[in-house]
Formats: structure tokens, sequence, C-alpha cells
């Protein structure tokens, strides 16, 4: 029966012919074409099955309903069929078949969910993660394809998969690619929700980081509607403001008058530039070192930027450093096992200096397992960072001799004071 369907589909010579056998008997089409896939043990015959099935789908996208009806009067989903197809060795197998699965979940009434949801989009985050994938391109157009789907959004964002977007950006120059990864992250960004989350996983940063360099137009623009997106739609004015300063701090607004001098012809990409250059303007009109100071530590990417050494800066807001349950500080603790020497040596500086300017700093890194994590830094490799560390803890040690000396003075004084008000009692 397979050989029979199989052969018939070869001999129709035009989209109608196709559909004519494909329509025949549906429920004999689903079942042949699983029969065929599942059961054959040929590499060479399954690959060429795959591109049937994916060359019959993306002919017509309402021909998924013929395997979706077959599956549904299994009692079963058309994915259960084929998760083992994923685990195969043949690259181009199991890629193929990724296809099929994005265009069976995209193109048809019924969403993959559930389980098989779940590991499907753990499958294509490995491949993004994947550094010798020679089908990365393959994988994030699947991406692309179930992320215009608002439903798969928030699982997406569940299995971690923003990370591995950025994994990606971090490791691939070449454009297309680029621009497949960031409409993804575009996509994401239209759920209110997930802006908000991503906003916080370092997108920003990436992002501005490649535009600075960028020269294709459609790269630009889609990172642009992105930023838009996440000042438009997160719904919170605090976190709509950070978004904002950190693309100041990306250096955005200076790639955006350079934009604006080119002078695109393309009426949304102007639109979005002078959206963007209006609302970070507006952004950094009130921006308090602090607030710099902020959106530095909250980007990760630290450097000596003037308020890292400024004895105002430290004397005027160590106390804020205690704001949001101490979110700055275990900031700075976590970077403190970063990769980056630079990051390093600033975050050692700013432990000690918190430590030096707030009377209980000490006993709040210690709390937070950052004094450990200066000590480590004492073996590092690189000099700088042994230095900084060092420098820290000392302030670490000197701040406890003050505060040993303060208890000293102040028990000293309560042995005086308290003779003094006996002997007037006395009196």
């Amino acid at each position: 029966m397979n050989i029979i369907f199989i052969v018939a589909l070869e001999g129709a010579k035009s989209k109608a012919e196709r559909t004519e056998v494909l329509n025949k008997d549906r429920l004999n089409t689903g079942k042949c074409l699983i029969n065929l896939v599942t059961e054959i043990t040929k590499e060479q015959l399954i690959r060429y099955i795959l591109t049937i099935f994916d060359d019959l789908l993306q002919e017509d996208k309402s021909r998924v309903e013929i395997f979706h009806e077959y599956a549904a009067r299994q009692r079963k989903t058309i994915w259960s069929w084929f998760q083992g197809i994923l685990t195969r060795n043949d690259g181009f197998i199991v890629n193929q078949m990724s296809t099929i699965f994005a265009k069976l979940a995209c193109y048809g009434s019924v969403r993959m969910e559930g389980q098989e949801l779940h590991a499907y989009f753990n499958f294509l985050r490995m491949e993004l993660r994947n550094t010798s994938n020679e089908y990365i391109n393959t994988s994030v157009r699947c991406l692309q394809m179930m992320l215009r789907i608002e439903e798969y959004r928030n699982e997406f964002v569940q299995c971690e998969g923003v990370p591995s977007i950025l994994t990606a950006l971090d490791g691939r120059t070449n454009f297309q690619l680029q621009y497949q990864l960031i409409f993804c992250l575009w996509c994401l960004s239209f759920d209110c929700k997930i802006a908000r989350y991503i906003q916080s996983m370092g997108v920003i940063q990436t992002l501005g980081d490649i535009l600075s360099e960028c020269s294709k137009e459609k790269v630009v623009r889609i990172i642009l509607h992105t930023f838009r997106n996440l000042l438009e739609k997160i719904d919170n004015r605090e976190l709509v403001r950070e978004s904002a300063l950190q693309m100041v701090q990306c250096k955005t607004l200076k790639t955006l008058e350079l934009m604006d001098a080119k002078k695109f012809d393309d009426e949304d990409l102007l639109e979005d530039i002078e959206f963007l250059s209006e609302r970070l303007h507006t952004s950094v009109q009130d921006l308090s070192s602090f607030d710099e100071y902020c959106t530095e530590i909250r980007s990760g990417r630290l450097h000596w930027s003037p308020v890292h050494k400024s004895e105002k800066f430290w004397r005027e807001n160590a106390q804020r450093f205690n704001e949001k349950n101490f979110e700055l500080i275990k900031i700075l603790i976590r970077l403190l096992d970063s990769s980056d020497v630079l990051v390093l040596c600033v975050a050692a500086h700013d432990v000690g200096e918190y430590v030096r300017h707030f009377p209980r700093g000490k006993d709040i890194v210690e709390q937070y397992q950052g004094k450990q994590a200066v000590m480590k830094l004492l073996s590092a490799e690189d000099p700088n960072v042994r230095y900084h560390a060092l420098l820290a803890i000392q302030k670490l040690m000197v701040h406890n001799w003050e505060y040993l000396g303060k208890q000293l003075d102040v028990s000293e004084g309560n042995k005086g004071g308290g003779g003094d008000d006996n002997t007037k009692n006395k009196d």
C-alpha cells in the first residue's frame, strides 16, 4: 500500500494532480506517509521521503490537516510518531524532520502543546547552542515559524530559550543568521510579560553592540523594531525607563544620530529612528549619577566610568545599595564570578567601596558570600584582578578594625560616664 501510494505521488506532475492523489483517500495518505517515515531504515531512502513530505507541506499549507485528521482518528498527535527521528545521527534527516515538525505545528488548526512542545523547544535550543551545527539556519527558520505563533512564545521562554538565542548571536557573524535570530527576539517582544523578562536578560546590550557595527539595513530595521517594542509594550514605567537607559548605555543615541544623517528611504525605519531618538533623549535629561551606575551594573558590562572612583558618589549613595533587597550588592557579588578581567576589577573595587562607606556593609557582603568571592580572586591569573581583590579585602579588614575601635571607644566611654553618674548620685 505504501509503495503504491508513493508511486502515484511521484507520477503526479502538477500541484493539482498531487492534490488529487492526496485527497483521494486522506486517511490512507496520512497513514502511508507516517509509515514510510517511521518504518524505513535506509538513510538515503528516508531522506528522500522526508524531502517529499516537506515539499508537499510547502506547496500547500492546508495539507497539514490531512495528517492531523489521521492522528485524531488514532487519538494521538501527529508529532508523537516522529519524536524519535529528531534523535538520529544523520544531520540532514534530523533537520528535515525538524522543519516538518514546525510546519505541522504552525500551518494547521492543531497546536503543539505540553511535553511535545517542551521537548521540541529544548531540541531547537540545543541546536542553537551547537557550534558545529551546519544546519543552524534551518533550526532558526523553524524557531522563526514557531515564535510567530503567540501561544508558543511563553513555553520557549520557560525552556530558557532566550539565552540560547543570545549565545548564537554572540558566536555568529553571518548577517542572514543575525537577522533570523533577532527576528525571533522581535516576535517575543510583542508580549508584555516576555518583554519585561528579556529586558533583564542582556538582550538590549547584545543588540546594541550589533547595531553599532552593522551596515545591513534589514538587520538595523529589526533591531530598532525590537527596541521600540521594549519601550512600548512593557507596562511598567520604571522598567521602560530602565530599558531606555540600557540603550543609552550601549551608545544607541550616538548610533541613531549617525543613522539619521544617512537619510534612509524606508519610512518605517525613519519613524523608528525618530521615535527612539526622542525617547532616549528624554530619558537622559534627568539622569543622575546613581541612575547611570545602576544601568551599568544591571547590564553586567562594568568599566571605569567616573562614578566608580568618585568619593562624592560613594558618600552620597552607598546606603542606596541596600534598596530592593540589596539588588545592586547581589549583582556585584555575582559579577565577581565573571570571565571578564575588567568586570572583575571594577566589581571587586565597588564591593570594597561599599564596605568602606556603609557601616554594616561588611556584614551584608559576607551574608551574600561576597567575601568568599573576593578571596577567591586573590589567586586569579591576572595581576590587576589580584590587585583590586587585595584592596577590597583590605577595606573589609580595615572596616572591621574601625568598627572594633569604635566599640572599644564606646565601651571606655560608658565606663567613664557610669563613674561620673554614680558620683553625682552620691552627692
